[in-house]
């Protein structure tokens, strides 16, 4: 049997991470065995469901490499198959419309709770009459549709992350509503338990793989698969991703969306990385990088835990930071210059692109996010970059404003390289008598407006291609002479 898993986002907001670990743990499943990975978009809230939010999770699948073999599949599309089954239950006595008003229902809750009751459908209209339906009908009721679930049936499935999973008919709530309230004798919208196994079914998904949260739905859903007559997947219950609080991660932690950690500057590669690696563990645990499709030879579900995922920005840091310190210098700067452009720096992507490497050359290996480039290489681009508090001290020190304009007066007409940096450095030292350390630090200050950044040899060469490390100087000496 060919393996087929499923991912079905709901487009009432953008691909959150959660969802995305799930995509990854189907995916992963799927080319581990040789099997399809099918794409579904959720869309039966057509009051929340947006085409932006589609776009936005399709983008986001794409982006993280998430390939899809078929679809995508829309369920707003296929309402005349929902309601095709729904009557099939009608007509098999294993579904039945249910008149009550919110009224009534909202009186049987209040009797539960002053109970001590856990609430509950208790099936009043489960077996009315024609005649009933008929008198319910003139008075202008309109009808759900409930699917029967008799209190005394047990539900167990293996799950292949949790093994052994039990729960009785009682405890569901009484028979299920699975389609809205219409007029007469018509079927309403289908929800989201009933459609979904009929897009199963429809689709022969072999594996239904998917967050914790959805455990409650499950048994509900294995009788409506045996009631539609259809062999019943494998399910495997993925834990939650938790905040540093133990809570699920939500809105409420700041960033979750893909589309933020994208424009955060987190590579695709390294947040898949990561994300594999929020539940999972590969066999060999000293081996923390690894791309999807080695990820893939490896992934089993007996290596998924079942306690929830703690999100550790630091790890996630740690892991984008491995691919960027590796990333050939070129297709580093690819990634940087949409960056550096948001940011308003003024350059020329083609001509200037010899000089953007050297740029990219110098602090890929400091970065942890692309992002970051921007406040790191502002001394590079902006003129007037100004001094920070650290560095205005240090150009102060007693003498300094004379080895600097020792400093300035040796640079030649001709473009630096590293040798004649070095020499001018010896021979201010030379001259001035001042210790190296002391003058490579005020040099610092001086050309980047900092005590701390990039390799400053090269950072200088970099300044001085466009003139700007005599403008720098000159700052810097009246500083140093205020």
């Amino acid at each position: 049997m060919t393996v087929r898993v499923r991912i079905a986002p709901s487009p009432t907001g953008n691909l959150h991470i959660g969802t995305a670990r799930t995509a990854v743990f189907n995916w992963l499943f799927a080319r581990h065995n040789g099997g399809q990975f099918v794409l579904r978009v959720e869309d039966t809230d057509l009051e929340r469901s947006r085409p932006e939010f589609t776009d936005n999770i399709l983008e986001g699948l794409t982006w993280l490499g998430l390939t899809w073999d078929e679809g995508p599949f829309f369920q707003s599309q296929r309402m005349d198959l929902y309601r095709q089954s729904i009557q099939t239950l009608l007509d098999k006595g294993l579904a039945y419309r249910s008149y009550e008003t919110p009224e009534e229902l909202d009186a049987m809750r209040e009797v539960q709770k002053a109970k001590n009751e856990a609430p509950r459908y208790d099936n009043r209209h489960r077996d009315l009459t024609p005649d009933q339906q008929a008198a319910f009908a003139d008075e202008g009721r309109k009808p759900v549709i409930r699917f029967k679930i008799e209190n005394d049936r047990e539900i167990s499935w293996n799950d292949l992350v949790r093994g052994t999973v039990s729960w009785k008919g009682r405890d569901l709530g009484g028979d299920m509503v699975i389609a809205r309230a219409s007029e007469g004798d018509d079927i309403g919208q289908p929800l989201y338990n009933f459609v979904v196994v009929v897009d199963d079914i429809d689709m022969h998904i072999t594996q239904v793989i998917r967050g914790e949260d959805h455990i409650g739905n499950t048994p509900k859903q294995i009788l409506l698969y045996e009631a539609l007559g259809a062999t019943v997947p494998e399910f495997g219950h993925t834990p939650l991703i938790l905040n540093q609080a133990g809570a699920k991660l939500s809105k409420r932690d700041g960033v979750t969306s893909i589309a933020d950690f994208k424009k955060m500057g987190y590579t695709p590669e390294a947040l898949v990385n990561y994300m594999t690696l929020l539940g999972w563990s590969p066999p060999d645990s000293t081996i923390e990088i690894f791309s999807l499709s080695e990820s893939a030879k490896q992934f089993s579900f007996d290596r998924v835990n079942k306690a929830g995922a703690k999100f550790d920005w630091d790890k996630l840091n740690w892991i984008n930071g491995q691919y960027l310190h590796a990333m050939p210098v070129d297709q580093l700067t690819d990634l940087l210059i949409p960056y550096w452009q948001e940011a308003g720096y003024e350059f020329d992507p083609v001509g200037d692109r010899p000089w953007l490497d050297q740029i990219s050359a110098v602090i890929g290996a400091s970065l942890s996010r692309l992002q970051e480039a921007v406040e790191m290489t502002r001394y590079l681009f902006i003129v007037e970059v100004g001094f920070d508090e650290e560095a205005t001290t240090q150009l102060q020190q007693p003498g300094l404003a004379a080895a600097l304009k020792a400093v300035l007066e040796s640079i030649p007409s001709e473009a630096l390289t590293d040798a004649t940096i070095q020499e001018i450095v010896k021979q201010v030292v030379k001259a001035q008598t001042i210790k190296k350390g002391f003058l490579m630090k005020s040099l610092r200050a001086a050309l980047t407006g900092a005590l701390k950044g990039p390799d400053l040899v090269q950072s200088w060469l970099i300044l001085n291609q466009r003139g700007m490390d005599r403008h720098r100087l000159q700052q810097a000496i009246a500083i140093a002479q205020a």
